[in-house]
């Protein structure tokens, strides 16, 4: 009798695990796949995530910001390093960027839409646009950086540019280089679209199609980047200024300039070297002033036009300031590792970084194309969508930023 009781109450113990074992399978039974197991419901699933995401999307800002600091302290130390050296960055190139990532933003957000109203295939378009535009991106930084590469603008540590010696003429072995992931995903991509339709595998297909067709518009950013670059007075006419063919020109120009030309010859220098120019030379920034992109160039022969005018033919000496609406001293030597190439790392330091949160954000798109080719978001299960949403429209913005500060302010 005395051990009764004891024996009852271990099967009652015994049981409520039991129970309780049950209970708890068909409570996770009772959540949808997409839900994780410690959260009560999709809203508070998406809020957390979307909370996690600001967070990180803060620290990126906070990232980029010391970069935009060393950046505001080196030009507000040497102006005249960046006035001659921005000369090289084709404006044309970064607007044709920023354009393209202000389509893609446009695209991820419709994409985010699409997603919540659980339309599978405009979803799937959309995020294959968003990719493509990101692929025409970088295609284009590729000439554009190939293009530096080969002139030896580079970081101080590989700085070499020498503006007697022509650029390369062909395709740059850079470019290739860069070009070689892309073309054996594209490769890759192809040979899994016709292996997947002998086996009539319907999601090979319908995953690889989309994805030739962004692969392929790399190239597309490339053919584009090589007509702007060629079709354009800042690299071939800074590379080449010395060539044959561009001294001949320049005398043909030369015959027509006016005596306020012949002033600011006095007083004119190579926007790099910071070395007086020769009156062909001179012909040669006159003839690059007539492109309305060059405003750097425009500007600072107008300038140098006013100050032989106020001069009345006398040279400003190097390193003095003048009042009166006269125009700075004449640069000095910045064609130098110290300086100019400070200039190009900070610029390949800042748009570089920019770069790789692009290559990121094309990992992170592919990987929602192909879930959404399984139909696995719904209206309330859209997060990862909206979340990679937040973070491309934080990668937009901050090339927002780095196109003026870099290519437009002189």
């Amino acid at each position: 009798m005395v051990l009764g009781p004891p024996k009852n109450d271990m099967a009652t113990t015994e049981a409520l695990p039991e129970t309780h074992d049950s209970h708890g399978h068909d409570h996770d039974h009772d959540h949808p796949a997409f839900l994780a197991h410690h959260f009560d419901t999709p809203e508070q699933q998406f809020d957390s995530g979307k909370l996690g995401m600001w967070l990180f999307l803060v620290t990126e800002i906070l990232f980029f910001s010391g970069l935009f600091v060393a950046y505001a302290i080196f030009r507000s130390l040497r102006p005249e390093v960046f006035v001659g050296c921005s000369e090289f960055l084709n404006t044309k190139l970064g607007a044709i960027n920023t354009g393209v990532l202000l389509f893609s933003s446009f695209t991820m957000a419709w994409a985010v839409r699409c997603a919540q109203v659980e339309e599978h295939k405009r979803l799937t378009g959309l995020l294959a646009a968003t990719l493509s535009c990101a692929m025409v991106f970088l295609g284009v930084k590729a000439i554009e950086y190939s293009h530096k590469w080969e002139l030896g603008l580079l970081p101080p540590a590989f700085y070499f540019y020498n503006p007697a010696n022509p650029h390369h003429e062909g395709i740059s072995m850079y470019l290739v280089y860069m070009s070689i992931p892309f073309a054996i995903g594209l490769v890759g991509l192809i040979v899994w679209f016709l292996m997947s339709v002998a086996k009539g595998n319907a999601f090979g297909v319908a995953v690889s199609k989309p994805l030739i067709v962004v692969f392929a518009c790399f190239f597309l950013g490339v053919g584009l980047g090589t007509i702007l670059e060629s079709g354009s007075s800042h690299g071939s006419d800074h590379g080449g200024a010395h060539a044959d063919g561009d001294h001949h020109d320049s005398h043909h120009a030369a015959d027509d300039h006016h005596d306020a030309d012949h002033a600011a010859d006095a007083v004119a220098t190579h926007p790099v070297t910071g070395q007086a120019l020769s009156g062909s030379d001179s012909a040669i920034l006159q003839r690059l002033a007539q492109d309305e992109t060059n405003t750097g160039i425009r500007g600072d022969l107008v300038a140098r036009e006013r100050q032989g005018e106020l001069s009345s033919g006398g040279v400003v000496p190097r390193g003095s300031r003048t009042s009166g609406g006269m125009v700075e001293a004449i640069p000095q030597e910045v064609n130098t590792r110290s300086q100019a190439g400070v200039f190009f790392g900070i610029y390949y330091v800042m748009t570089g970084i920019h770069a790789i949160h692009i290559l990121a954000g094309i990992g992170v798109l592919i990987w929602l194309l192909v879930r959404s080719v399984r139909q696995d978001f719904n209206r309330q299960y859209f997060g990862p969508v909206d979340y990679v949403g937040l973070y491309w429209h934080i990668v937009d913005l901050i090339w927002i930023y780095l196109f003026p500060l870099l290519y437009l302010i002189r």
